[in-house]
This record gives structure tokens, C-alpha cells and sequence, in this order.
């Protein structure tokens, strides 16, 4: 861990009505005290801890900017270490203004994710609520920021702690049943370890299984318009996102790339990807488009699909339709404004869809006059809610690495059973028990080394 004095601008780099200049470390209240003046007079070294004071910012005997200062002394801050944090006015200049003298004054500039990981290192959080704290940052709806939040007060990490510590009983247990044979008998163990093997692999089990869910909260729902050539796949798109971002034309097969925009929809991210219209075609770059449409559909959480209602279905649509069987779809019925669309045409249309997807998840839908929408909506929630497509309030894992060593730690397990069963000595269990305790312990991070601590606070931005 290093020593040295770091600073570093905390908040975003824009025209606002604050900006904040963190500085932590063991001289972080003198070089403080080089750049501050009170009207008192008084230093900050002889200020109590938690507390906020007015003054102004000094480049020699040139004033920078009227500030407050606020004074936390190790290890009762963030980073564990004395720290201060100076308040000015928000404006890009005189932060960065504010931020350079502090350089020129004794604080190198932090790294990215260096305050962070100085928390981790001064063990104020472990490597999950350090990671928690970039997903809280980065969360962009209110599940995402949910999940964050409960990581960060440690849901996760308990769960782990409590799985190592009854992993760890057992290690010592066998070991010393090994060393002192006479006292402590190994007789029958195997009717004892076996159960609670296969309770940590069902508790890993469902840690793994929540991975997708937590996918979808941090990085949105995958939805994929998917449709032939003008069926108004880009209009639904530019409908949903609020702005013209797709190219609207009469002519069919003006997409012929995948066009993604982030949404959220009643409280759910939405990545939205409007993609080529599907059809046979002897056009290569439209061709390359429809497989990429395809790709993306095969991995979708979520498909709209979309069909001109006023033309009704051809055998490019029951392709389409075919292709997507068994995946969460919503048909939109699209262009029901047109007149020459009535009730028993959509019914007909309705019916023939309902063939390759759920029944409930037909929409009449007009992008053009927004009917539908509300409906859509609805839709997007029930599966939401619903699980579908979602999660639900236990622990869920967000973190590919997470998931990763929740993998590993369950195939040694795994091991640990087969050797139950296979009658191998108790020394084994002891091997592949230890190999489940320290793949673990690489996600809280008491298993980890220098390299892939440094490579994960790199990721954080900068100031935190």
C-alpha cells in the first residue's frame, strides 16, 4: 500500500454548483493547510475530526476561490486514512485551478480507484463492496442501484464468509483427525460431510443462477426488434427512445446494421437494438445484416417482434417466427392505424402468431399514433415482475468474476463428492475442500493477488 499523499477532482468535470477536490493520506491536513486560510486564522492540524470549515483557497498570495473544507481524520473516513475534502465552485477552471495547486503543494494525483482501493487495503470493505461501489456509480435505474447498494452493505461477502467458515471447519477438522488419530476418530465423517457438500453446492448454485439477472440489472435487458423490411421496426425504435435516432423511410431494408440505444421503461433499462429486416436476399451487405439480426436474437432476454399489420404475414414472418420459438417474445401488430387494418384481419394475424409464442404477448400497436404503447408497458413489467426476464430480491450476482470462482469453488466441491464416493482417503477431501475455500476468498479478496487488485480499481474512474 502506498504511503504517499493522493488528490484527485471527486466530482464530474462540468459546469456546476460544486466541485469537490478529495485529498487523502498522512500528510493529506498539512498540504491542506498549505493551500487554506480561515479568517481565523486557525490551521486544520488543529481542528477536530468530522468537521466543516469556511475559508479560501491560496495560490501564494493569490485567492483561487471561497471554499469549505471538511476534515476527516483516519480511520474514520472512506479511505481509512486522514482526509480532506475541499468544496468549491463547480466551474471546470477553477476545479481544476483548485486541484493543481493542491499538486504543487505536497499530493501526487491519484490513480483511478485509488481512494477505493485504499479503503480496501485499510480493510474498511472487502472486494465485493469495493467492486459494489463502480456498480453504485455506473447503476443506471433503480434495480441496478438496489443491487449495488445491498452489496455494498455486504450481502454478498456475508454469504461467502459464512460458506468459508463452515468450509474451513472441516478442513481443520480432518487435518487434525489425521494428526492425532487416537483422539479424534474419522469414522462415519463421510455421512457428515456429504450433506452439507451438496448444501454448498445448491447455495453456489444459486448464486451462479442469479447471474443473469444481475446482467440485466446492471447492463439492461437485451431487446431485440426483430421484423421483416418495413414492418416499422426503426419507428418503434425512435418511439421508445424518445428522438429520431434510426433513419425512417418508406423503402424496405433501409437498416442493414444493428442500431443500439439505452432506454428505461417504467423503471427498467432497456438496451434496445433495432436490427436489419429479415427476408431472403442476394444483397451481400443485407445479407450480413440479417445474419447479424439472427445472432443477436439468439442471445436476446427479450424480442419485440414486429409485423405490418396491414400487409399480414408472409413467409418471411413465419421464418422469423420460427426462429424465435421459445424465447420471451412480444409481437407488436404494427400500422393497425391504416384503414384498411380492421378487427378481423388483426384476429386472424393474432391467431396465427399465437401459434409460435404466448397468446398474452400480442400487442395491436401503431408507432405512428403511439397506440399500444401503454400496453407494451404493461407487458414489459409483467415479465419483469414476474421473474421472466428478471430477478427478485436475494443475493444476486452482478460481477462476471464473481461468477467465475462461484464456478470453480462448485466444481471443487464437486471433487470433494466424487471423492466420497470413489472411498478415497480423507486427504483428498481436505485438497479440493481447501481449493472451494480459496476460490471464495478471491472474491471477497483475501485470496488475491497485487495484479488483479490493481487491474480491478484501474476500471474505477478517476477521484474515487
Amino acid at each position: 500500500m502506498k504511503i504517499d499523499t493522493i488528490a484527485a477532482i471527486s466530482t464530474a468535470l462540468s459546469s456546476s454548483g460544486i466541485g469537490i477536490v478529495r485529498i487523502s493520506g498522512e500528510d493529506a491536513v498539512a498540504v491542506a493547510d498549505r493551500v487554506f486560510r480561515s479568517p481565523s486564522g486557525r490551521p486544520l492540524t488543529a481542528q477536530k475530526s468530522h468537521t466543516i470549515h469556511y475559508g479560501h483557497i491560496y495560490d501564494g498570495a493569490t485567492v483561487i476561490d471561497e471554499v469549505l473544507v471538511m476534515l476527516m481524520r483516519g480511520p474514520r473516513s472512506f479511505t481509512t486514512e486522514d482526509t480532506v475534502e475541499i468544496n468549491c465552485h463547480g466551474g471546470v477552471f477553477v476545479v481544476k485551478r483548485v486541484l493543481e495547486t493542491v499538486l504543487r503543494n505536497g499530493a501526487r494525483l491519484a490513480e483511478p480507484g485509488e481512494f477505493t482501493k485504499r479503503a480496501f487495503l485499510g480493510g474498511r470493505m472487502d472486494l465485493t463492496q469495493a467492486e459494489a461501489v463502480m456498480d453504485l456509480i455506473q447503476s443506471q435505474n433503480e434495480y441496478a442501484l438496489d443491487a449495488s447498494v445491498r452489496q455494498l452493505r455486504g450481502n454478498v461477502s456475508d454469504e461467502i464468509k459464512e460458506m468459508r467458515s463452515q468450509i474451513i471447519y472441516e478442513i481443520a477438522f480432518i487435518e487434525s483427525a489425521l494428526d492425532d488419530p487416537e483422539h479424534i476418530s474419522l469414522d462415519g465423517y463421510t455421512y457428515r460431510l456429504l450433506p452439507l457438500v451438496k448444501g454448498l453446492q445448491d447455495r453456489l448454485s444459486a448464486l451462479i443462477r442469479s447471474f443473469d439477472n444481475g446482467r440485466q440489472m446492471t447492463e439492461g435487458i437485451k431487446t431485440v426488434i426483430l421484423g421483416k423490411p418495413n414492418a416499422g421496426k426503426s419507428s418503434i425504435l425512435n418511439l421508445l427512445a424518445g428522438e429520431e435516432r434510426a433513419i425512417v423511410t418508406d423503402i424496405a431494408g433501409t437498416t442493414r446494421d444493428v442500431l443500439e440505444e439505452n432506454i428505461v421503461l417504467d423503471g427498467i433499462s432497456l438496451r434496445l437494438l433495432d436490427t436489419a429486416g429479415i427476408r431472403e436476399t442476394e444483397d451481400l451487405v443485407e445479407s450480413i445484416g440479417v445474419e447479424r439480426a439472427l445472432k443477436h436474437a439468439s442471445d436476446a432476454d427479450l424480442i419485440l417482434y414486429v409485423a405490418d399489420a396491414s400487409a399480414g404475414l408472409d413467409d418471411n414472418d413465419i421464418h422469423i417466427l420460427e426462429s424465435i420459438q421459445g424465447k420471451q417474445v412480444i409481437a407488436l401488430l404494427n400500422k393497425t392505424d391504416r384503414q384498411d387494418v380492421n378487427e378481423e384481419l388483426l384476429q386472424s394475424i393474432s391467431q396465427s402468431v399465437s401459434k409460435y409464442i404466448s397468446e398474452g404477448q400480442v400487442v395491436a400497436f401503431s408507432a405512428k399514433e403511439r397506440i399500444g404503447l401503454k400496453t407494451l408497458r404493461e407487458k414489459v413489467s409483467e415479465l419483469f415482475f414476474a421473474g421472466k426476464v428478471s430477478f427478485n430480491d436475494q443475493i444476486t450476482i452482478t460481477n462476471v468474476r464473481h461468477k467465475d470462482l462461484l464456478v470453480e469453488a462448485r466444481e471443487s466441491l464437486k471433487m470433494v463428492e466424487r471423492s466420497v464416493y470413489d472411498e478415497m482417503p480423507e486427504d483428498f477431501y481436505s485438497i479440493d475442500l481447501m481449493g472451494a475455500y480459496e476460490k471464495l476468498g478471491e472474491i471477497i479478496g483475501e485470496e488475491v493477488g497485487d495484479d488483479l487488485v490493481n487491474e480491478i480499481f484501474h476500471r474505477f474512474c478517476m477521484g474515487k
